[in-house]
């Protein structure tokens, strides 16, 4: 049996060459699970992590549900992010251009009255909520017209802060619409506003696919506030490491090490991003990053958020994660792809305990102690949360069976998608 193209999952002719003008053929597992049931006009709710291709997921379906004719902005695309919201646009541009759609992204940093000029004429906005709620508030544009959202990362826009401003722009959307909600997890305060914002979701988790993971090896080192930036250098300096991601705590600490780097390495080419940096600076980093100019990139957490940069060797944790999900969400930036990564973890002496029992939850108890570092965490901490394996990259995923063979093309006029719109009833 041949595998299933974007074409027998119902999408548009243009759309399919245009992907195939750029090399995509071949849909992703989380696009095999969610194109048909967004093309039909259900809700849905994702669970998938960065990297697994659920930008095409629901930029594919959505390029093709908006009509060229439509009042405008007919879409839109919160992210958390000015990086992710960029990467957005970029991803579906091509796809948009093909079906005469205008994109347009909304996001501080940038000038603001051209970019509501911009936005005004695209059929599809991608925006970070602080800088559209301004745009609301001037009058640039409304959302009256906007019959599709998605919500990318609803998660971490959770963990910045941003629930009520996201409450306060889902209010302003029409209650017909139709909703895509993307996150990295379905539980707790994500779950509960993902119920909040969808009416009978089909509901889709992209679980690792096995031959898509990379191993990670995990390395724990243990050192002196003073032997800090040397050791990086030393790790940096190694032949084996190639593009990496050194995680720092503050902004300020970003460019205090880019600066440190630079004196103590020629061989070390390192640029910090972080949020107290422009636009174009963060995107220019960026573009260096990914073009190789630069092999070290020196980022905060948030600045990092939503960056899928991909032949990432080596994460560093210059200064430890807060927690243990944010040890996964850093080290997660490599061994994707079936790539194998290197995870390093500084710590100090007394910071020691905290790490052991982050290691320790995720079954790395014995790399930790590796280090030397004279803790050994209780056996009655948490349970181990990856089986006993390092954690992996959640790349890829398994399909969700379902008994559309042989399904004809639907036809994805403006009255044919509205035919939900009868049986929805949705209260603000």
């Amino acid at each position: 049996m041949s595998k299933q193209s974007f074409a027998d999952l119902g999408v548009s002719n243009a759309v399919v060459n245009s992907l195939r003008d750029r090399g995509i053929e071949a849909p992703f597992p989380i696009q095999r699970q969610v194109i048909e049931d967004i093309l039909d006009g259900d809700d849905v709710l994702v669970q998938s992590p960065t990297g697994s291709g659920k930008t095409l997921a629901f930029g594919v379906p959505l390029v093709d549900l908006v009509q060229a004719e439509d009042r405008r902005p007919s879409a839109l695309i919160l992210a958390p992010t000015r990086e992710l919201a960029s990467q957005i646009v970029d991803e579906m541009e091509a796809i948009c251009h093909a079906r005469a759609l205008k994109i347009a992204a909304v996001y501080g940093g940038v000038g603001l009255q051209q970019q509501a000029k911009r936005a005004a004429k695209a059929h599809i906005i991608v925006a970070c909520p602080g800088r559209l709620e301004d745009q609301l508030q001037r009058g640039a544009f409304s959302l009256d017209n906007v019959r599709y959202l998605v919500l990318d990362e609803a998660d971490r826009m959770l963990d910045m802060g941003f629930k009520p401003a996201v409450d306060r722009i889902v209010k302003q959307v029409d209650a017909s619409r139709q909703t895509l909600f993307f996150s990295a997890t379905l539980e707790g305060a994500a779950g509960k506003l993902a119920a909040a914002y969808t009416i009978d979701p089909k509901t889709h988790v992209n679980k690792p696919s096995i031959e898509n993971k990379g191993k990670i090896e995990h390395r724990f080192v243990h050192v002196s506030h003073e032997a800090k930036v040397e050791t990086l250098v030393s790790e940096l300096e190694s032949p084996d490491r190639g593009r990496t991601l050194v995680f720092v705590r503050t902004k300020h600490g970003a460019d205090r090490l880019v600066k440190k780097l630079s004196k103590r390495s020629k061989q070390v080419r390192a640029v910090a991003m972080h949020g107290n940096k422009s636009q174009n600076q963060r995107q220019r980093a960026l573009a260096d990053f990914e073009d190789g100019r630069v092999d070290t990139l020196v980022a905060t957490d948030v600045a990092a958020r939503g960056i899928d940069v991909a032949e990432v060797t080596h994460v560093i944790n210059f200064d430890m994660p807060e927690d243990q999900d944010t040890f996964v969400h850093r080290v997660g930036r490599t061994g994707r792809a079936g790539a194998d990564g290197v995870g390093v973890s500084f710590f100090m002496s007394d910071q020691a305990k905290e790490m052991g029992k982050i290691a320790h939850s995720l079954g790395l108890h014995q790399e930790f102690e590796a280090s030397g570092s004279g803790f050994h965490a209780e056996s009655h901490t948490r349970q181990r949360k990856s089986g006993g394996r390092a954690p992996q990259n959640r790349t890829g995923g398994e399909q969700r069976q379902g008994n559309r063979g042989g399904k004809p093309k639907r036809n994805r006029s403006n009255s044919s998608n509205r035919n939900r719109n009868n049986r929805r009833q949705r209260s603000r």
